[in-house]
């Protein structure tokens, strides 16, 4: 089930199921919702989305679903940005309300923590959901044109999205300090397992889907292809973070059937290099025969694509040239 496209007009609706629009800056909020206007849409906010528990530093639980759940019901909206990631969105999934969303099938977008949300969404109804930027991403000022240019492409045009790897990359505090930016060449994507795959598309944060295996909110990984990354939280143990993190996933009887593999860049203090990728990636037998890339643009740097979960992507690795289609 896939959603509508926007169109000028259309409403979208702001919620925080993750952390609290009380930690975005003032000017962020201000560049983020006129860029979105630049595009004809109307955006309006959740009732709970400046609520902060001092500690979580988000809303309750309640509050948090009474806003997922109102956005979906809401007619007039048309897609649902998230504000931010964050730890616990996880607390919602047994409260949402999943008839209403089967019913109002619309736009789903965010990353990091919403992952949980998007994969169980998908799962649960069949509503083909997205990771990409958040509403707060929408206040960078420099360096979004690559991440705005996926988005318009994914959410307001029909043809099939041939993926390109950007310019250069950032992983600074761009919210911190919007003028000063350090932006890195990027390499672009690389083949560490050659072949050709295609299929639906599941992932997104792994240490996040990981939380979903064993649960009813987990989807259906057999024949899938996998679009995954992690956050530098690990820091210089990243390599063994990721590595354990991904033979969980592994060890789903499922994945033996899973098609291939699109790794999303890793952040600076991961220490990361293309031989550590390739390391990581031989040293497991049981992907040998499919086709594994990475340096993708999407996780925890920017800029990021867009991408469906539960949308088709194509992915063809072969001779050192990659290409890579998604839609949906």
């Amino acid at each position: 089930m896939i959603p509508n496209k926007l169109k000028p007009g259309d409403e979208v609706r702001v919620i925080a199921p993750s952390r609290s629009m009380v930690i975005i800056g003032e000017d962020c909020k201000k560049i983020a919702t006129e860029r979105l206007e630049s595009l004809g849409l109307k955006v309006t906010f959740g009732k709970h989305v400046m609520e902060a528990d001092p500690d979580y530093l988000c809303a309750s639980i309640e509050s948090r679903v009474e806003d997922l759940n109102e956005a979906f019901r809401d007619n007039n909206v048309k897609a649902i940005l998230t504000v931010i990631g964050g730890f616990n969105s996880n607390q919602l999934l047994d409260y949402i309300d999943y008839d209403a969303i089967k019913e109002n099938p619309k736009i789903f977008c965010g990353f990091s923590d919403i992952t949980a949300l998007s994969n169980s969404i998908y799962a649960k109804t069949g509503l083909v959901t997205y990771s990409g930027p958040h509403w707060s991403s929408f206040g960078m000022l420099k360096g979004f044109d690559y991440e705005f240019e996926y988005f318009k492409k994914m959410f307001m045009e029909d043809e099939e999205i041939e993926i390109t790897s950007s310019k250069e990359w950032s992983d600074d505090a761009w919210f911190l300090d919007q003028e000063n930016r350090e932006f890195i060449p990027n390499e672009g994507m690389f083949i560490i397992n050659e072949g050709v795959a295609e299929g639906e598309i599941v992932g997104g944060n792994l240490c996040t889907l990981n939380l979903l295996q064993g649960t009813e909110y987990m989807p259906d990984i057999s024949n899938k292809v996998l679009f995954i990354e992690d956050d530098d939280m690990a820091g210089k143990i990243y390599l063994m973070e990721f590595d354990r993190n991904l033979q969980s996933l592994m060890h789903m009887p499922e994945f033996k059937t899973v098609r291939g593999i699109v790794l999303g860049r890793s952040q600076k203090a991961t220490a990361m290099t293309k031989e550590k990728w390739m390391k990581l990636i031989k040293n497991k037998k049981e992907l040998a025969n499919i086709p594994v890339i990475a340096g993708a643009d999407f996780g925890h740097s920017t800029p990021i694509f867009t991408f469906p979960i539960g949308g088709y992507a194509k992915l063809s690795a072969k001779d050192g040239d990659i290409k890579l289609t998604i839609k949906g």
